[in-house]
């Protein structure tokens, strides 16, 4: 008998964690412009200027039709990413989102074409959700379908890291503009730059993507003939369960990061006193330690299990509601930099073992979909409305409440990973939960 060969990985691993960081920095740079953005500069230029206020909440509202868009994204290129291929539908996704982020900052203002303005703004927003709602989860299939036994966890982090480095170079544009820039510059021009450059990005990103090859996985699912006809179908008949509970762990992820980014912007820059280049550069030193959290919570994945990982972090952001009044109401400097830090760390600890923990509740045949229907159900609950919902409890109630609502989304999420199987010694979930 003949020795077996030994099995040579047909996408190098350099080439495959890169694409997956390449996409989603891109994704996340794009998506984050925006968020900026609808705190710094819609309100004042897409929306009439009567009442400030108003204006802020109906930017936020803008804010939040990607999140609506995302499951629809997840639905449309998950179908094509379970049926035809991870590779092809990547490149779909990462088109979507990047021309209707040069396409905003290519839109008119309200003072050129009056309400046609905020609607064209909405639509190109709805596109953004679009391609964000394809992107995530073929780049953490991307990455955790390549990975050699026992390292899951730390290639499913290679995607993940593009949401802090993404934010930190939407946050330093805007930052590095503001001081480029008169007030008066920016507001004319300069606000436009961040979405038109997103263009040069997104070229980098389709260059790597088209140099690799299917993942094994959905090439057995292939060889196999294993394909569904319709994976939606499939996930929501036969993995009810999974989609269900991984929507719930995910809801404290977007809720702690969008109210440690969105709404601490917009409160810290209006109530609070800060300047817009003083709140954006504290959010960059967090970012940092957002990006380096992420590696040693997806080694702790691997080692002691995904579900074991998420549910002390979870635990943690519970007990860190309870400090949102009092670290970020005392509105000193000191204070409120040790908040921003303290709250993106554990943003670190969850986000980066949550993408190969969600992945691993679906089969291989429906996983593209599946992962990332309950990515982006979890962006509705936990991220469209958290800066709207937030505003208006600080307002009427004070920012302690604010804190006990992220306490609640971090009680919720724990519930749901209590209720999911132990898995295997390294953490492996149950891969059929109906």
């Amino acid at each position: 008998m003949t020795a077996a060969a030994p099995h040579v990985p047909a996408n190098k691993p350099r080439t495959v964690l890169f694409a997956s960081l390449i996409g989603t920095t891109i994704e996340f740079y794009d998506f984050y412009i925006y968020a900026t953005a609808a705190v710094l500069v819609f309100p004042r230029l897409f929306f009439p200027a009567a009442d400030p206020a108003a204006a802020t909440l109906q930017s936020l509202a803008t804010f939040a039709i990607a999140f609506f868009a995302r499951p629809v994204g997840s639905a449309v290129f998950g179908h094509f990413g379970d049926r035809v291929g991870r590779k092809a539908t990547l490149v779909a996704a990462l088109l979507t989102m990047g021309i209707s982020t040069v396409l905003i900052g290519l839109l008119p203002t309200y003072a050129s074409i009056g309400t046609a303005a905020p609607l064209l703004l909405a639509l190109c927003r709805f596109g953004q959700g679009l391609g964000l709602g394809g992107e995530w989860g073929g780049a953490v299939l991307l990455a955790t379908e390549n990975a050699p036994p026992g390292k899951r966890a730390w290639y499913g982090m290679f995607p993940q890291l593009g949401a802090p480095i993404g934010f930190f170079l939407s946050g330093g544009t805007f930052l590095l503009l503001g001081q480029l820039m008169s007030d008066a510059d920016f507001f004319s021009y300069g606000w436009r730059i961040p979405f038109l450059a997103s263009a040069l990005l997104v070229i980098v990103g389709l260059y790597v993507r088209l140099k690799i090859t299917e993942t094994p996985d959905f090439q057995k699912v292939l060889d196999r003939n294993e394909r569904v006809k319709v994976p939606v179908l499939a996930v929501l008949g036969e993995h009810r369960r999974a989609l269900v509970l991984g929507t719930i762990i995910a809801v404290s992820t977007f809720v702690v990061f969008y109210l440690m980014t969105v709404f601490a912007l917009s409160w810290g820059t209006t109530k609070l006193g800060f300047s817009r280049q003083q709140f954006l550069t504290m959010q960059l030193v967090a970012v940092v330690f957002f990006g380096l959290t992420i590696p040693p919570s997806a080694l702790l994945a691997d080692r002691y299990g995904r579900r074991a990982a998420m549910i002390l972090v979870s635990a943690a952001i519970a007990l860190f509601g309870l400090l949102f009044g009092p670290l970020f109401g005392a509105g000193t400097l000191m204070a409120v930099g040790a908040f921003m830090i303290l709250g993106m760390c554990l943003v670190g600890f969850t986000y980066g073992p949550l993408g190969t923990l969600l992945a691993e509740l679906f089969p291989p045949e429906v996983r593209y979909t599946g992962a990332s229907l309950t990515f982006n159900l979890a962006g509705i609950l936990g991220a469209s409305l958290a800066p709207y919902a937030a505003t208006w409890l600080a307002t009427n109630y004070g920012l302690p409440w604010v804190g006990y609502y992220l306490s609640a989304a971090a009680l919720l999420s724990l519930f749901a990973l209590l209720l999911i199987g132990k898995g295997g010694s390294k953490g492996k979930l149950q891969q059929k939960m109906a």
